[in-house]
Parts: structure tokens; C-alpha cells; sequence
């Protein structure tokens, strides 16, 4: 890549500025004049020679860059097979099946299969294989995939291993040829907002294309595909079939995965969002040794709140995320964190957000201890908690989530809504998950505990204080009803 280095040195900030140089020339005639103007017969423009090596350059520098990474980048074909439960209108007419007449059985399924391509790129050469990473939105779910490299030749593809969490996919091929181009892997830390960067891939089918744009912002989230990465944004066109395929920086390292965009018509509108390159290097390894991705697990259920939520919680203005709820018998539990605790920091460094500490716990690796700073009410705490692997059965099981809600601030709008004297104290129950202990002890959104294990809470930081899972055996709340205060049974914490 020196030879891209070196083209760019050239290139300052007024390279974005010099094609106000270039004149155009209007092809156009007097009216009743017998005089045209043809477009092949008028004079060159006329540019001035530092802006012309300076615009020169930055387009020898994309030249490089296309040449040098697109025999890296791939198309990938995919074949999807799906059951379909077809219809029989005439399956429940007996007599037309005594007459002879058989239209096959009520609600039978059938197989069908449906193609579509997406992009990728090679990032791994090992013995006669090659390795592609893609998104899982493109390959996770194929029945056959097909690799179509930069020079036309296709071969048939394995994939390797699929993680929807972070959408992303490892396929590999077979081939004798050692000359085959592999993607350089960038550093998408150093990736900063007016960064000059190149989408490469075959959009709506069109075949090694490239787009340029900048990076328009870092740290995106709030996708609707369910990847728990960060993204960042770039005004570079990206479309339907880029997905999969690399954004790269000028010097022509991969910075990032196009994932998905954001449109009202379908079609590129310059918002375009790619998965950070860091975020996928440890997975390659993990798809190639294991065949998928071993994720951390601290078994909390973590919860984005409100700066007044915050305030009934006692923390401030601190950044964080907030654990609203524990696993039973989780890392969490047994290195005491509780629920109500507000997660501050990770191995010495500042949590900002929920999803920043969903991805990073997720990179911590089973059996190594992670030192976390909580808010517990107003009072730091520092807790050492040994993580395990995440397994799905586990972390789906709501049946030892505790305490199954959430619990919310008793406002004075919850107190219209609820009809409540100013008297009652307490908190309102909020999103219960069902099979949990909230909902074995019959409790319903809207109703307002009083106390906990006998102690009376007045808000919600009382209310996390009282709770003290680990400290109690049984867990039992007073609820307020019709001017009237009601206990629930107890439920007994198994640890």
C-alpha cells in the first residue's frame, strides 16, 4: 500500500474544494441563429496546474485503492431453502376424493428455494483454503452458497460459522491458487468523523462496484437487525447486495463490514452503516477454531433509563448501564452484584452506554475475572466477577430472573392514572416477564409495592436496597390496593 501512501501525501483538505475550478461548457445556440455548438467541437477546459496534480492525485490515489483491494472483494451468491404450508381447498370435501379425485393431504409443506447475492471479502488464507467474511443476513441461513471472486471465477462455498448477535458470517472456499488477493485488516479505532473512505461490493447486482464518501459519524446503534455492535456511518452509496462487502480508508484497509442503511425509498441515502473491523477480528479466529462465537456472560438484564429514573435511583448524572434484574446462580450473583446496581465501569475504564457494555462483556472470555465499579444507590461499590460463557438455554430461562420487573418511580401522573392517595409510598410494577417470581407471586403491571421482606420503600432506590437478594432467603412484597395493603406469598430464593 506505499504506493497509495504516497500518491495522498499530495492531498490536502483543498482537494474537496478544487473541482470548483473546472468550467463547464454549455452546449446551446442564439435563437434564430444558423450557429450550433457541438460538445466534441468545443475548446478543453483550462485548469490551473497545482489544482490539476492535486485533483490527480487524489484520483490516482482511488485507482490504487480499487486495484489493489477489489481482487480481495467477492460476490457472494446464496440459496435459501424454506418449507411452505400450502392450501388445499378441496382437501376437506370427501366426496370428491370417492369420485377419484385426490388434491393431496390438508396443510402439507413444501420446499422452496430463493437466491439473492450479497458481498464479502477475503480475509484469510490457510493451506488450499480461503476465508470470506460476510454478514449473516446474507449466508447465515444458505443451503448453497457460491463465491464469485474479482476476476469472474466462482467456487463453491462452506460456511464455516453464523452469529446473528453481531450479524456477521466466516464462508470458506478451496483453491490450488496461491496468488489470490487477501484483504489487509485496518484499525477502526482510529477511524474519525471527514475520514475520506471507499464502499466496495457488487450493489443490485452490479459487480465489483465502488462508491467514495466520508465517515460521517461513529458509535451508531439503533439498528433494526438485532447486531449488538457499534456502527459507523458513512455517506459512501451503499445498497441492496453491498451488504457483506468492505469500507476501507485511503490507504486501503478494511475499516469496517457495510451492514445496513437507512431509506425511505430502498436505495442509497447516505446513510450507510458498517460494523467496526475490531469488532469481528477475535470472531474470525473463534469461526475458524470452534465454528462460532463464545460470548461472556455476567447474567444481568441490562435496562437504558431515564436522567429522572436516574435521579430516584440516586446516581446522578453518572454514565453506565442499569442491571434491573439478576439470573439466580449467575456470575453477577455470586460475585455480589445485585440488581438495582448501576455498572459504571469495566476493568478501570468508563461505561458510556448499555450496548458499549453489552459488547464488552460479551468480548470477555469464560473463566477470566473482570473487576466492575457499581452505584448502589449513592455509594460506589467494586465487585470482582469471574465470567462464564454465555448459552442460550440459560440466558432464556426467565425462570431465574429476579425479581422478573422492573420497578418504576410512582410519579404524579401514575398517581392520576392510578386513582392513589398522596399518601401511599412506594413503586410501580413494571414489565413483568413471564415465569419469573414476580409473576409465580401474581404480581400485574400497575401495582405499587409498599415493602419489601416488611420494610417500607417510598422509591426506587429504597426499594433495590430492600431487595438484597443476596442477603435474603425469601422474597415476599406489600402491595397497596382499593386502600388497602396486601402481601404476597413468599418465594424462596435458591441460590
Amino acid at each position: 500500500m506505499n504506493s497509495i501512501k504516497k500518491h495522498f501525501l499530495t492531498f490536502t483538505a483543498l482537494a474537496l474544494t478544487s473541482a470548483a475550478a473546472l468550467a463547464l461548457t454549455a452546449c446551446n445556440a442564439n435563437a434564430g441563429s444558423a450557429k450550433v455548438a457541438f460538445a466534441d467541437s468545443t475548446p478543453s477546459v483550462s485548469i490551473p496546474e497545482d489544482s490539476l496534480e492535486i485533483t490527480q492525485a487524489l484520483q490516482s490515489t482511488f485507482r490504487s485503492i480499487s486495484s489493489q483491494v477489489l481482487p480481495a472483494v467477492v460476490e457472494v451468491d446464496v440459496t435459501e431453502t424454506t418449507e411452505v404450508k400450502t392450501y388445499n381447498p378441496f382437501g376437506d370435501i370427501p366426496w370428491l376424493k370417492e369420485w377419484g379425485f385426490d388434491f393431496g393431504d390438508q396443510g402439507s409443506t413444501q420446499q422452496r428455494e430463493q437466491s439473492s447475492l450479497g458481498s464479502g471479502f477475503i480475509v484469510r488464507h490457510k493451506g488450499n483454503k480461503y476465508y470470506v467474511v460476510t454478514n449473516n443476513h446474507v449466508a447465515g441461513n444458505a443451503s448453497k452458497i457460491t463465491i464469485k471472486l474479482n476476476d469472474e471465477r466462482e467456487f463453491p462455498g462452506t460456511l464455516v460459522g453464523a452469529d446473528a448477535r453481531m450479524d456477521i458470517a466466516l464462508v470458506s472456499f478451496e483453491s490450488d491458487d496461491d496468488s489470490i488477493a487477501i484483504a489487509t485488516l485496518g484499525d477502526s479505532e482510529s477511524v474519525q468523523t471527514g475520514d475520506l473512505c471507499l464502499a466496495l461490493g457488487s450493489p443490485m447486482g452490479y459487480f465489483a462496484s465502488v462508491t467514495q464518501g466520508i465517515i460521517s459519524a461513529t458509535g451508531r446503534s439503533g439498528s433494526d437487525i438485532g447486531s449488538i455492535s457499534d456502527f459507523i456511518q458513512t455517506d459512501a452509496a451503499i445498497n441492496q447486495g453491498n451488504s457483506g462487502g468492505p469500507l476501507v480508508n485511503i490507504y486501503g484497509e478494511v475499516i469496517g463490514i457495510n451492514t445496513w442503511i437507512v431509506s425511505q425509498s430502498g436505495g442509497s441515502q447516505g446513510l450507510g452503516f458498517s460494523i467496526p473491523i475490531n469488532n469481528v477480528k477475535n470472531a474470525i479466529d473463534q469461526f475458524i477454531d470452534n465454528g462460532k462465537i463464545a460470548y461472556g456472560w455476567l447474567g444481568v438484564q441490562l435496562v437504558d433509563v431515564s436522567a429522572e429514573y436516574k435521579d430516584e435511583l440516586g446516581v446522578g448524572k453518572e454514565t453506565g448501564a442499569f442491571a434491573s434484574e439478576v439470573f439466580l446462580g449467575s456470575p453477577a450473583m455470586k460475585g455480589g452484584l445485585q440488581a438495582g446496581d448501576y455498572i459504571v465501569a469495566l476493568n478501570g475504564h468508563k461505561i458510556k452506554t448499555t450496548d458499549q457494555l453489552v459488547r464488552e462483556v460479551g468480548q470477555l472470555k469464560a473463566g477470566e475475572s473482570a473487576e466492575f465499579t457499581v452505584m448502589r444507590g449513592k455509594n460506589k461499590v467494586d465487585l470482582t466477577v469471574k465470567i462464564e460463557e454465555r448459552n442460550d438455554s440459560v440466558t432464556n430461562d426467565s425462570s431465574k430472573l429476579m425479581p422478573g420487573f422492573i420497578a418504576s418511580p410512582l410519579t404524579e401522573d401514575l398517581r392520576k392514572q392510578l386513582e392513589l392517595d398522596k399518601k401511599v409510598k412506594g413503586v410501580v410494577v413494571s414489565n413483568i416477564t413471564a415465569k419469573t417470581p414476580a409473576a409465580a407471586l401474581r404480581l400485574q403491571n400497575g401495582d405499587v409495592i409498599t415493602a419489601v421482606n416488611g420494610k417500607a420503600v417510598s422509591n426506587v432506590e429504597e426499594f433495590y436496597a430492600a431487595l438484597d437478594i443476596a442477603s435474603n432467603s425469601e422474597l415476599w412484597f406489600d402491595i397497596y390496593s382499593d386502600g388497602h395493603i396486601l402481601t404476597t406469598a413468599k418465594y424462596k430464593i435458591e441460590k
